[in-house]
């Protein structure tokens, strides 16, 4: 399915998404795509879908073909303190502040946001797999997250996160239960067998 360029056709639009809610370990990341008239990539996709390969491949096209991008990151302390859904929420706020460009309308993946700026937003389930912008700005996080991930685990190489990423695999939960928590890991989050 061929993904949507322009949600209005009207205004100037940022597509937002966030990666890492449900995670055991790591920070939330957000980012914000506004793309450019002329943005042509039939390879964008919700970032779910894409290999490791082609995600890479993807980030400098998006990098260099858009009109703006942003990405921004809040970590374990703040997600513990305000909980994953507000902290992926103002994620995604933080990104939209770094934003080059003003948008006219925020393009949201899922069903939850909370107003910014009196920009007027969408909500827009599964939206990395039906907008060109969402499904960019999916990639963008993704991949920051993932490099983050794989430098933390030369730090931590027990949790397996240059593999699981954070998840909560059974090696990253039977390592969290034989070495304990680093700073890295979210207190709030427990696990299945606690």
């Amino acid at each position: 399915m061929e993904l949507i360029k322009s949600w209005s056709n009207l205004y100037t639009e940022a597509g937002c998404d966030e990666v890492g809610r449900g995670c055991l370990s790591g920070p939330v990341v957000a980012a914000a795509v506004i793309l450019d008239d002329h943005f042509q990539q039939n390879l964008v996709n919700d970032s779910k879908k894409l290999t490791f390969k082609t995600r890479m491949e993807l980030d400098s096209y998006i990098k260099d073909n858009v009109k703006t991008y942003a990405i921004a990151e809040l970590p374990p302390t703040f997600i513990d303190e305000h909980n994953i859904l507000n902290a992926s929420i103002h994620a995604m706020h933080r990104a939209l502040d770094r934003l080059t460009i003003v948008p006219e309308l925020i393009l949201v993946d899922g069903n939850k946001f909370h107003p910014y700026n009196y920009i007027p937003h969408q909500c827009i389930i599964k939206g990395d797999s039906k907008v060109l912008s969402i499904a960019a700005a999916s990639i963008l996080a993704k991949n920051y997250r993932d490099q983050l991930m794989i430098q933390l685990h030369e730090e931590h190489p027990e949790y397996g996160w240059d593999t699981n990423f954070g998840y909560a695999t059974k090696k990253h939960q039977e390592a969290l239960i034989k070495h304990g928590p680093t700073k890295h890991h979210r207190q709030s989050f427990r696990l299945k067998y606690d």
